[in-house]
């Protein structure tokens, strides 16, 4: 059984059996028609995933992982706040006219401050620690700049990333203020899980553990069906990771470079909508 599954399950049945609804309060969300797109949710749940052991990927339900990736690249390696430097459409419910998000995610992360050491952006920063720092234990990057949430057109979910190194073993936590368990939960499992990778191979590392804090794990009213679905399936093992050994620079990464293999999975036909 895939790690990931396996958590993955556990956290919805806690959800769906011990989580408290908001069907009494006001919410921000909606669906395409309109209506208040309500979860039930819990709080404060804490994942360890070790990538010594498997490649954290859903087996339960297909992932789109060449697309995960894509977009982990636009945010991290491009440092892009427009939805033309992406290749799929996750993000054109929150683009403007020009396809720009506004001063989030990959805008943040491409702000250069000032060090001792020189100018650095926040990617370059981790980059240069990992190599030059690695007992470091200030290795971070932030996108929740209270600053700029004015010019966001969503605020940072997936908002903290920070890195530590024990001996040759890259560890990192992903901190997450909120997040859709059906649509968002695999996806950024599967996306920091390879960002730990990629980032341990250029500097030199082994990837370690990835643990994964969300504060507020939810499940929309309308994806209840399909979460029941998908949690009463046998999952598959864990494919395996495969990263192009010739890439030393974090910017020479394509998602060409960044394969799958053995990955089996449940199709699943069933539409899934999405409250924005």
């Amino acid at each position: 059984m895939s790690r990931a599954d396996e958590l993955f399950i556990q956290n919805c049945k806690e959800i769906l059996s011990h989580g408290v609804w908001d069907t009494d309060l006001e919410v921000r969300p909606r669906w395409e028609d309109g209506a208040p797109a309500h979860t039930v949710k819990r709080f404060g749940i804490v994942n360890r995933y070790d990538l010594r052991e498997e490649f954290p990927v859903q087996t339960i339900r297909r992932m789109a992982f060449k697309s995960a990736v894509d977009e982990l690249l636009w945010i991290w390696q491009k440092k892009s706040n427009n939805v033309h430097d992406l290749n799929s459409h996750i993000w054109d419910a929150w683009a403007d006219g020009s396809g720009c998000i506004g001063k989030a995610y990959g805008y943040q992360l491409g702000v250069k401050h000032r060090y001792p050491e020189g100018e650095f952006d926040q990617v370059d920063r981790v980059l240069y620690d990992l190599k030059h720092n690695p007992a470091s234990r200030r290795i971070l990057t932030n996108l929740y700049n209270h600053h700029d949430l004015h010019e966001m057109a969503l605020y940072p979910c997936a908002y903290s990333m920070t890195f530590n190194v024990s001996g040759r073993t890259l560890n990192a936590i992903l901190n997450q203020r909120s997040q859709d368990m059906l649509t968002a939960n695999g996806w950024n499992v599967m996306q920091y899980a390879a960002l730990v990778h990629m980032l341990a191979q250029v500097s030199g590392l082994v990837p370690g553990e990835l643990v994964h804090v969300i504060a507020d794990a939810h499940i929309y009213d309308r994806h209840v069906p399909v979460v029941e679905e998908i949690i009463a399936r046998k999952p598959y093992p864990a494919p395996r990771l495969r990263l192009d050994p010739a890439v030393e620079d974090f910017y020479r990464f394509a998602p060409a470079s960044i394969k799958l293999e053995g990955y089996q999975f449940h199709p699943l036909d069933t539409p899934i909508p999405v409250a924005v």
